[in-house]
């Protein structure tokens, strides 16, 4: 049998070769392919951001032309969606609580919303329902 050895080295070493290559080039895909993924879901929650933010800017706007156009109860609440809006971790994309911030954000834009009879809200996130047919 040591007449296979060498035969046997040589598929350890080609088999070494291909892996180490293969682990290479998957660190450079996997990095890109995650830039690519962290650049969508980071335009996608500054874009959502900016909505709310000027849904506020607005809302400010009228309040300060007239005091008494919304209830101290909505404009309670537009004051809480500010304090959340504007401490929403931009900077920290690994914050392990964005997601509930924006559930919170979310929630919060809905109930004020609600409060005006509006039918407002961001469409740059689709529906479950509009997402159904996205995916058919």
């Amino acid at each position: 049998m040591d007449f296979l050895e060498p035969t046997l080295a040589l598929d350890e070493t080609h088999y070494q070769e291909g892996y180490t290559n293969g682990y290479d080039d998957g660190l450079v895909s996997g990095k890109e392919e995650a830039r690519q993924v962290g650049l969508k879901n980071g335009f996608q929650a500054g874009e959502e951001l900016g909505f709310y933010q000027g849904c506020l800017d607005v809302w400010m706007s009228v309040i300060r032309l007239d005091q008494d156009a919304f209830s101290a109860r909505v404009r309670k609440y537009m004051e809480q969606l500010a304090a959340l809006v504007s401490n929403y971790p931009l900077s920290d994309p690994e914050d392990e609580q964005l997601q509930g911030m924006m559930r919170e954000i979310r929630l919060k834009f809905s109930v004020i919303t609600g409060s005006l009879g509006a039918k407002l809200g961001y469409e740059g996130r689709p529906t479950s329902s509009e997402q159904d047919i996205e995916d058919m």
